[in-house]
């Protein structure tokens, strides 16, 4: 029986996870399929996963990765922990989640590290900001939350050259700048930029978005997300794998 597999998330237009995973599947003469399942709402799960039986494994992406948690059955201990969910696993009709954003972020942002990144800012508090929260605190690199809503983080408003002097390492996890809104980037003071930031966009299409073109004529080292995207659905696929029967 032809095992399937899907992500969640409203909109999918931008996700480039169904056309991965058919080049995978075709390239190894896996006999699977990947389909994209745009859900209005997060409450539409449980009749997704009704419907479709043949499912094994999901990805979960904006807006629901921490809201899908309570539909779940239950989550491995660094997913409970980070209190978000991009990946679910299907077993005899159970649903466990799992964060691989974390094995993507950590293993992409690494090799760019210099000694000066130990102070940075991450912009937005959804579930892929707890992600790479959780990396940062694993890493010893101390960091502020910037959001534009009264969420306890810093506001973009209170965000001065000096603080961006200080924090050399600076994180996007919005969907500003995302495709089709590429035009669209986080307000900060981009002049107080400079050679030793560096900029890391979670986006990936486009390939350089506002945020990073803004930070590279400053003199910025910059990193999209394409290769944390390719890290995480490779271990979505191996715990996939694992769990199933």
């Amino acid at each position: 029986m032809q095992k399937v597999f899907g992500i969640i998330g409203y909109p999918l237009s931008h996700s480039f996870s169904p056309a991965y995973f058919k080049k995978k599947f075709e390239a190894g003469h896996i006999d699977a399929a990947y389909n994209a399942f745009p859900l209005g709402n997060i409450e539409e799960l449980p009749a997704l996963l009704e419907k479709n039986n043949k499912l094994h494994g999901l990805n979960v992406t904006i807006p629901y990765k921490e809201s899908v948690i309570k539909y779940l059955d239950e989550t491995d201990v660094m997913a409970g922990t980070i209190g978000a969910v991009n990946c679910i696993a299907i077993k005899s009709g159970r649903t466990k989640g799992y964060n691989t954003d974390v094995i993507g972020f950590e293993k992409s942002l690494a090799p760019l590290l210099q000694s000066h990144h130990r102070h940075a800012f991450i912009l937005g508090t959804g579930g892929a900001s707890k992600a790479v929260a959780f990396v940062l605190n694993k890493l010893g690199i101390s960091f502020q939350k910037v959001s534009r809503e009264l969420t306890g983080a810093l506001h973009y408003d209170d965000i001065t050259p000096e603080l961006i002097k200080h924090h050399t390492l600076i994180i996007n996890t919005t969907p500003l700048g995302m495709y089709p809104n590429t035009d669209t980037f986080p307000k900060l003071p981009y002049e107080a930029i400079g050679r030793q930031h560096l900029l890391y966009d979670l986006i990936y299409n486009p390939e350089e978005t506002k945020f990073l073109s803004l930070g590279e004529k400053q003199g910025a080292v910059i990193k999209n997300g394409f290769e944390m995207l390719e890290i995480q659905a490779e271990e979505s696929w191996r715990i996939w794998n694992e769990t199933s029967p």
